[in-house]
């Protein structure tokens, strides 16, 4: 890595940030879902940073499911038919300023889906209301669009293509970073999903929802809405290290990230999967850049340990794993599967309260540490509310049927298909008995006290004279 000029350094960077999600149990569909989120947001107001003027922030997003109905619609008037959903995926592209730089991405762009067999339907520049942002947010503001990609005919499957598109999003960014001119602004994919959408940037809690008017169209409807607020210190914002990312928000720090980096560098290039062929697999890597945060980090690992085939809660079990060394009073079956993927996969340690998503369901982990809080209640009106603490949206105590905090090492998941919520006992049991982990290491790990002696070699000096 290039050294830093001054005295700033990216690996001091410390984060406390605001995260929140309002989401509906049985996985009804509305405009309230998101706009009660974006209050949570603006609740969370000192969860965020800004910089030496007030109105320039540190960074605010929401995530939201796919809003169909109203990008058939805007589509239309592009005179663009929209399959049905499912049938399409959405992108979320930062742009640079610079009318050149930004006809060449996106001509890389267009190329890289032609290579990959994906047809690109439209780009819709995203409306936006730049009224009240600072001048150091707008200096390097980007030109922000949404581009519908179809789904192939010979793709059936949504996981399938979720990964089509997910090679798109690697594949195009890498080829851009390494042959597009560089700017102040740059180029950068906030999402690229045909489940859901992330709306972000270097704002404060209060501008998320008037800088984008979308969010205020009553058609924009989504069973739930994913927020964070961003505080990091030691660090400079950018529109791009905003959150949401594309699975989680996350609260608090990965303190093992260069650990953990150096881990990925020496084993990506043998890295395999029945769900990618070898070239994608080289359109894949590398699978985390330089310049990103320990946020941005972990989102990519998660991302691709999910659409290599498991569930988001076995990945986030795998990344963020309970105190296991050492407990003897952990079921043998739980602590089998958190030893065995020790094995090839270090902790990303925390202290961090991680919200994640990936369209169907949502939940959030506290990592072993247990120092972020995160507070949830549910409500008699099919409602979840989960946040860095209590009181960020008003609910009537009437209709509070339950309410806690997530515990160190647990988790919390609404299934939004299900329509149910899964609860910490439930769902790792499930998870960990889906293979026979304590077989394969009662039959494979090697253990130091059944090597062998080490053999003792003599040098002639040492023989000769008896050492």
């Amino acid at each position: 890595m290039a050294s830093n000029p001054g005295l700033y350094n990216p690996a001091f960077e410390h984060d406390a940030c605001g995260i929140g999600f309002v989401t509906s149990l049985k996985g009804y569909k509305s405009h309230q879902h998101i706009s009660d989120a974006l209050t949570v947001l603006e609740n969370m107001e000192h969860r965020g940073a800004c910089g030496c003027e007030n109105n320039t922030g540190d960074g605010a997003g929401i995530m939201i499911q796919t809003p169909h109905e109203f990008f058939f619609d805007e589509c239309i008037r592009l005179g663009v038919h929209l399959p049905a959903f499912g049938k399409y995926g959405v992108a979320v592209l930062f742009f640079p300023r610079d009318i050149r730089l930004r006809e060449e991405c996106r001509e890389i762009f267009n190329r890289s889906a032609e290579r990959l067999g994906l047809e690109i339907l439209a780009y819709r520049k995203v409306p936006v209301n730049p009224d009240g942002i600072g001048p150091t947010a707008l200096s390097v503001e980007p030109e922000t669009e949404q581009v519908f990609i179809a789904c192939p005919d010979h793709i059936s499957n949504g996981d399938d293509f979720e990964r089509k598109l997910f090679i798109l999003r690697n594949y195009a960014s890498h080829t851009i970073q390494n042959t597009v001119k560089k700017d102040a602004i740059g180029f950068y994919i906030a999402s690229c999903s045909h489940r859901v959408v992330v709306y972000k940037g270097q704002l404060t809690s209060l501008q998320v929802r008037n800088y984008f008017p979308d969010l205020q169209n009553k058609r924009v409807v989504s069973a739930f809405g994913l927020v964070h607020s961003r505080f990091a210190t030691n660090t400079f914002p950018s529109w791009k290290l905003a959150q949401p990312f594309r699975y989680i928000a996350h609260n608090g720090e990965i303190n093992t990230l260069q650990g953990n980096l150096n881990w990925l560098r020496t084993s990506e290039k043998g890295f395999t999967s029945p769900y990618f062929t070898r070239e994608e697999m080289e359109m894949l890597l590398p699978i985390i850049t330089a310049d990103q945060s320990d946020s941005a980090c972990l989102d990519n690992i998660i991302e691709l340990l999910t659409l290599s085939g498991r569930s988001l809660p076995h990945v986030m079990m795998m990344l963020i794993p309970e105190a296991w060394d050492g407990n003897e009073q952990m079921d043998p079956v739980k602590k089998a599967f958190y030893e065995f993927h020790s094995s090839f996969m270090e902790p990303w340690d925390g202290p961090a309260s991680i919200s994640f998503t990936d369209g169907r369901i949502i939940g959030a982990t506290l990592d072993r540490n247990g120092l972020r809080p995160s507070r949830y209640c549910v409500t008699s009106d099919d409602r979840v509310i989960m946040a860095s603490e209590t009181g960020v949206l008003p609910v009537d105590p009437a209709l509070i049927i339950e309410k806690g905090r997530l515990q160190p090492g647990k988790m919390f998941v609404v299934d939004m298909e299900k329509g149910k919520i899964i609860s910490d006992t439930e769902l790792k049991k499930e998870i960990c008995s889906q293979k026979n982990y304590g077989e394969w290491l009662n039959k494979y790990k090697i253990r130091l006290e059944d090597l062998p002696e080490p053999r003792v070699m003599f040098t002639h000096l040492e023989r000769d004279h008896g050492f």
